[in-house]
């Protein structure tokens, strides 16, 4: 009887598990291609000999987790649990759903970034040229700072949300597989993320518009490729907004079952 409770809460959370894990489809994208708009920006900070390195520019997502996470812990909880009632504030998939929206308005805001700076690049005259790649724009790479603060916030919301939703939900003697769905997600969006770079990259190499992903930002429109995201990330959005709403919680699913043995 054990057996069978525990795989019917393995079903019962996978719907929400698929849709949370595409979360980090767009994280991946922007971690990575952010350090690339970097190498084609101005990264002078202040003084003209120093210039931010372009790895170090994803630390400005960790600080906005970082942040975020004491704020929501201290500022929000309790503000929300006096409209909600609840000791959370919010719920688990409230949260995850929060964060999948800043990570949609994230890949829009690095859409416009990038746009602008390539715009930029071709219309004014260059700093200089980055190695294996191109002009380097004059507008500063400060610009690429929001984008990584949102998805830092989002993912604050949505990755917390999960490691919680999935330890909550999940019976005592199963915590660890409940911990390993996480990361286990993460892995699935690395995948996904590297058949759609492939994807992307084949099906426009040949196409009048060029390729969208070049070495050179310049001559690609990685604009056209966060709105693409962003809109992947919307329908997911809408899924995960339909499974969450039909999904019913652990303690629910308890209570329901007690009343059940009690009418018998």
């Amino acid at each position: 009887m054990q057996q069978v409770e525990e795989v019917k809460c393995v079903i019962r959370v996978l719907p929400v598990w698929l849709s949370a894990a595409l979360f980090y489809v767009a994280y991946i994208q922007q971690t990575t291609y952010t350090i690339f708009q970097s190498l084609q920006s101005d990264r002078h900070l202040g003084s003209k000999s120093f210039q931010i390195p372009p790895a170090t520019y994803t630390v400005f997502l960790m600080l906005g987790m970082t942040i975020f996470i004491p704020i929501y812990d201290r500022v929000l909880v309790p503000f929300l649990r006096k409209y909600t009632g609840r000791d959370s504030g919010i719920t688990q998939l409230q949260r995850v759903g929060a964060g999948m929206f800043l990570c949609i308005t994230s890949m829009m805001v690095s859409a416009i970034v990038e746009q602008r700076r390539r715009t930029v690049a071709l219309t004014r005259p260059p700093l200089g040229f980055a190695l294996r790649k191109g002009a380097i724009s004059s507008m500063s790479g400060m610009w690429l700072i929001p984008q990584l603060v949102l998805m830092g916030v989002g993912d604050a919301l949505a990755g917390v949300g999960q490691m919680e939703f999935y330890y909550k939900q999940f019976p005592e003697n199963m915590r660890s597989f409940a911990g390993s769905l996480y990361y286990c997600g993460i892995g699935l969006a690395s995948y996904l993320s590297s058949f759609l770079l492939s994807a992307v990259h084949n099906i426009t190499e040949g196409s009048l518009g060029g390729n969208w992903l070049p070495e050179d930002l310049n001559k690609g429109r990685l604009e056209y490729f966060y709105y693409f995201v962003a809109g992947m990330m919307t329908i997911n959005f809408a899924y995960f907004l339909l499974v969450s709403h039909w999904y019913r919680y652990k303690d629910i699913v308890a209570k329901d079952n007690d009343i059940d043995k009690v009418s018998v």
